[in-house]
């Protein structure tokens, strides 16, 4: 494995990276953009939402693409460069949306905070995953998950895989026909950490990227932690991408709070890892 190096800085708070048409996509909360950034460096502006907070993304099979828009509890449609509301959360989200996979056919799984984590951290409410259908209609998921975020859907189609972050677990659900979740399974237990982004590999592993310890870590089903990747501030979210598919992308940031907005001290950080990316995002 190689070392970290630094990618690009002047984040304020990143997360959803996607490999995409051979970028780096993510979205920043505070700057309220979404970015591309290749593997120079180079950064460009996709979409700018001004007083909104994007988060998790994705894209249709007509290429078009999908931002959580996280304080209008709302996913949003860019066609053509256009801004539309694609699906309104807001009946089931009971705080700010936060990250999404989006399947093959369209299917987009979106988690939520279930509460206000800076004024209600003494009193935690679980969250409700959101289900859109490819025509934009919304179905409640799976409840009781504590704080839904970053989650990988396998190579198969067949399982989605969800890191509940103030559970400290990966929970797994099958994906059953009509693309609704089945029962439950515990796919990992990672206490001690606090499980945000992650992304998959193709020998079964999962890079979880831990906003409580400053690195980001590989897991496999059963919770055996394979790698451990510190980084210089806590990571948020993590992607493999570039050429091969084996570069790690970690987004980091020296804390998550709202006050975050202008501090322009995260980071991108890269890293080469052994297997490439699997499944999706």
């Amino acid at each position: 494995m190689s070392e970290l190096a630094l990618l690009i800085g002047g984040l304020d708070f990143g997360e959803g990276p996607r490999w995409h048409a051979g970028k780096l996509w993510y979205s920043d909360f505070y700057q309220n953009r979404v970015y591309t950034v290749d593997s120079c460096g180079t950064r460009e502006i996709i979409v700018n939402l001004e007083d909104e907070q994007p988060s998790g993304l994705g894209w249709l099979p007509d290429g078009d693409l999908l931002i959580v828009a996280m304080l209008s509890r709302q996913v949003l449609r860019v066609h053509n460069g256009i801004v539309s509301l694609y699906a309104d959360l807001s009946d089931i989200a009971t705080f700010h949306t936060n990250d999404m996979v989006v399947a093959e056919d369209g299917t987009a799984y979106v988690g939520n905070f279930g509460f206000d984590i800076e004024q209600e951290s003494d009193n935690p409410r679980t969250a409700t995953l959101a289900i859109i259908d490819p025509n934009g209609v919304v179905h409640a998921g799976p409840d009781g998950l504590s704080f839904p975020n970053g989650s990988v859907i396998t190579p198969n189609g067949k399982t989605l895989i969800v890191c509940e972050t103030f559970g400290s677990r990966l929970t797994a659900f099958p994906i059953l026909d009509d693309k609704t979740l089945g029962k439950r399974t515990l796919w990992a237990n990672v206490k001690g950490l606090l499980p945000d982004g992650c992304c998959l590999d193709a020998n079964g592993g999962i890079w979880v990227a831990d906003a409580l310890g400053s690195g980001v870590v590989r897991v496999l089903e059963g919770g055996e932690i394979t790698d451990r990747i510190p980084t210089p501030h806590p990571a948020f979210a993590c992607m493999l991408g570039g050429n091969d598919a084996r570069t790690l992308h970690c987004i980091t940031a020296p804390a998550s709070g709202s006050n975050r907005k202008g501090s322009a001290d995260g980071a991108i950080y890269t890293i080469r890892v052994e297997y490439p990316a699997a499944g999706l995002p």
